[in-house]
């Protein structure tokens, strides 16, 4: 029995620090509630995952990488930017306000919301693979 509790104890403690050790000193939180306290405290680096509906489509940014952009509303009714690499992966097309969008990758804080991006695989593999897609 105490090596059954040994071994739980040790898959717990596994997946709990799954998000922290690879990825460069990158923690992962999930979820609105996440990306909110990293917003309060300034927190940046932070490996995400969230979805919500498109308030604003920007123009693309053609400064350096090419990235596609646009602002989500979080259910928390915080925004965040996100700015999705369209050298490293395929841009969402013909994205539209009001459609919603999931998404995985890199939080930084910001004094508007945050922006997210590193929402593309890796070509090096060293860091983990975000995403965006249509929900």
């Amino acid at each position: 029995m105490k090596k059954l509790l040994a071994l739980v104890a040790v898959l717990l403690l596994v997946a709990g620090l799954r998000g922290c050790g690879p990825l460069g000193g990158i923690a992962f939180l999930g979820g609105d509630e996440a990306i909110g306290r990293a917003y309060r405290s300034q927190q940046s680096g932070v490996q995400v995952t969230g979805q919500g509906p498109v308030v604003e489509v920007l123009p693309d940014d053609h400064d350096g990488s090419r990235h596609q952009r646009f602002v989500l509303k979080l259910a928390s009714g915080q925004t965040v930017l996100v700015a999705h690499n369209i050298d490293l992966a395929s841009r969402i097309p013909s994205l539209k306000v009001g459609e919603r969008v999931g998404f995985h990758g890199v939080y930084e804080w910001k004094p508007g919301g945050g922006v997210v991006h590193w929402t593309h695989g890796d070509p090096n593999g060293k860091h983990e693979a975000g995403w965006v897609r249509r929900r």
